[in-house]
C-alpha cells in the first residue's frame, strides 16, 4: 500500500522507506536494522519507472509523447513467451511489413471472411541512418516518390527497446521490457492529437491482453498489425537460436542494432554511459522530440471506398 512515507507490505504491514529500510513494523517492540533490496522510480507519462543500475541515476528521458498536453493516451499491456531480442529485430526489418502483414494479413481477412485488409507493395529500396537516441529506418515503397517521408524521414528506433511508429494522426511507442531471458513485457503507448476545446484526460485507459496459451499457441487470430508481430516473435521460440540465422541484404537493418547493443555492452563494462542515458537537464528539459513521419507508408492503405471483397 503506498504511503507517504514508504510501501507498506500487505502481510504483516511493515513499512519500507524509499531506500528499502524498514521503518515501522506493527507489533513488535522495535525496528529491526533491516533493509531490502529498492530501485528509484519516477511517474512520467502515466506509467512508473524504475532505474535497476548503478549510481549515480541518469535523468528519465523525457520523450515527447510521454509529457505533451496535446494528445489523447492509452496503454496496452501484452505478456509475451519469448526474449525481447526477437521482438526489438523485428522493428530493423522494414520488408516484413510487405509480406507479414500485406500478403499474410490479407490472407488472414479473407480466411475470417472480411476481404483484402491492405495493398501489397513491393520494397524498391531501405537504408537506415544512426541518430543520437538510435537508429531511423527508411523505405521506399513501389508507387512512392523519393521525396516521400517514408524515404526522406522515416521512423526510430530508441535504444535499447523502443519503437517510435506512426504520424501527425496518431504515433505510439511500442515498448518492449525483458522480464527474463524467456518473457517480454510488450507495453503499447498509443496517442492521437487531442482535439482543441476538448480537456486533458484525467486518467489514462490501460487494456490487458494474454494473447497467447501456455503452450505458446495464438488465442485468436493474427488479425492486426500488431498481432501479427506477435505471432512471429513468438513463433520463432522462447530464445532464437542466432547461431544458425542466416541473414542476408535486408537484414543491414539487424547488423547495424546488434552491433550498437554490443558496442554498448562494451562502453558499460569500461565504465561509460550507453546511448540514450541522459545526465544534462538541458537536453532533457521542456522535452526530447523525435521527429516523425507527416504521412507513413501511404502505398499500404486502401483508399476510402475502395473494394474491400475478397
Amino acid at each position: 500500500i503506498p504511503q507517504e512515507h514508504g510501501l507498506r507490505c500487505a502481510y504483516h504491514g511493515w513499512v519500507y522507506d524509499h531506500e528499502g529500510h524498514v521503518v515501522d513494523m506493527p507489533f513488535e517492540p522495535m525496528c529491526i536494522p533491516f533493509r531490502i533490496t529498492a530501485y528509484p522510480v519516477q511517474e512520467m507519462g502515466g506509467m512508473v519507472w524504475a532505474y535497476l543500475g548503478p549510481a549515480p541515476a541518469p535523468l528519465l528521458p523525457r520523450y515527447d509523447l510521454y509529457v505533451r498536453d496535446d494528445v489523447v493516451r492509452s496503454i496496452e499491456i501484452n505478456p509475451l513467451p519469448c526474449n525481447w531480442l526477437q521482438c526489438m529485430d523485428n522493428s530493423l526489418d522494414p520488408v516484413h511489413f510487405e509480406h507479414l502483414h500485406g500478403a499474410y494479413g490479407n490472407y488472414v481477412a479473407q480466411r475470417l471472411g472480411k476481404g483484402r485488409a491492405m495493398n501489397v507493395v513491393r520494397h524498391l529500396k531501405i537504408d537506415f541512418d544512426v541518430f543520437e537516441y538510435g537508429i531511423v529506418k527508411r523505405r521506399l515503397l513501389e508507387g512512392e516518390a523519393e521525396d516521400c517521408d517514408d524515404w526522406t524521414v522515416g521512423h526510430p528506433v530508441i535504444l535499447p527497446y523502443t519503437l517510435l511508429v506512426g504520424d501527425r494522426t496518431g504515433a505510439n511507442y511500442q515498448i518492449r521490457v525483458p522480464v527474463d531471458d524467456t518473457h517480454t513485457l510488450h507495453i503499447r503507448y498509443q496517442t492521437r492529437p487531442r482535439q482543441p476545446g476538448t480537456p486533458p484526460q484525467e486518467s489514462i485507459p490501460l487494456h490487458r491482453e494474454e494473447l497467447f496459451n501456455d503452450n505458446c499457441t495464438p488465442k485468436s487470430p493474427a488479425n492486426t498489425v500488431p498481432r501479427q508481430d506477435m505471432l512471429a516473435w513468438v513463433g520463432q521460440g522462447p530464445i532464437s537460436d542466432r547461431t544458425v540465422e542466416h541473414l542476408v541484404t535486408s537484414d543491414k537493418g539487424v547488423v547495424l542494432y546488434h552491433r550498437m547493443l554490443l558496442d554498448d555492452a562494451e562502453r558499460v563494462e569500461r565504465g561509460e554511459d550507453p546511448t540514450c542515458v541522459i545526465r544534462d537537464p538541458a537536453v532533457n528539459e521542456p522535452m526530447i522530440r523525435i521527429r516523425l513521419e507527416d504521412v507513413a507508408r501511404a502505398p499500404f492503405r486502401i483508399p476510402t471506398g475502395a473494394a474491400q471483397g475478397s
